[in-house]
């Protein structure tokens, strides 16, 4: 259905009669409530006064006039905190002391051989013969046949077919065995002793 010079005309006359848009609808026909109230709007006409609602088919008061939205109240600010020794504000730093970004590490190709890794040079030499003594039994299980209760800690280069994981007894709560847990999760002091 289209709406035509005649179907518009008619539309607008009986919308200023009064006429309800189901009421326009059922004269008109092929149109749907909604067309005629979507027509209406996009005419023009939706502020009448009189006629009669939709719904109920009762007398439509008249429209009140579009009013401003209310505005929302102003947020209070929050109370000042007791006085005491006041923190210098903060300013931005100048230009010269912005401290750069981290520059990211190459990313090495599958196959290839990882340089060596800092946290090696950092680990005891005790934890690292404790290490060697554990790979030497370890139970060499692949991924899929890791449990909660195995070591999880990889072994070799991935990328190759000599790449296996500990599978040993797990201690509780952790991933590992308790050698490579030696290996893990160092204490910060001792950490902090060898970087001196």
């Amino acid at each position: 259905m289209s709406w035509t010079d005649e179907r518009v005309e008619t539309l607008k006359r009986m919308w200023s009669e009064g006429q309800s848009a189901s009421q326009i609808a059922k004269e008109l026909g092929g149109v749907t409530r909604n067309a005629v109230i979507g027509k209406v709007h996009r005419l023009g006409l939706s502020n009448r006064v009189g006629g009669k609602d939709d719904e109920d088919d009762s007398p439509v008061a008249a429209a009140p006039a579009p009013t401003a939205a209310p505005r929302p109240e102003p947020v209070q600010a929050r109370p000042e905190p007791a006085p005491g020794p006041r923190a210098e504000p903060l300013r931005p730093a100048p230009a010269s002391n912005v401290t750069p970004l981290p520059v990211r590490k190459a990313i090495i190709p599958a196959g290839q051989p990882l340089p060596p890794q800092p946290s090696q040079n950092e680990i005891s030499p005790e934890a690292l013969a404790s290490v060697r003594e554990v790979e030497k039994r370890a139970r060499k299980l692949t991924l899929m046949e890791l449990t909660e209760r195995t070591c999880k800690w990889p072994i070799g280069d991935p990328a190759t077919d000599d790449f296996w994981f500990c599978g040993l007894p797990s201690l509780p709560g952790k991933p590992y065995c308790e050698a490579h847990v030696g290996v893990a999760f160092q204490p910060m002091s001792a950490r902090r002793d060898r970087r001196r």
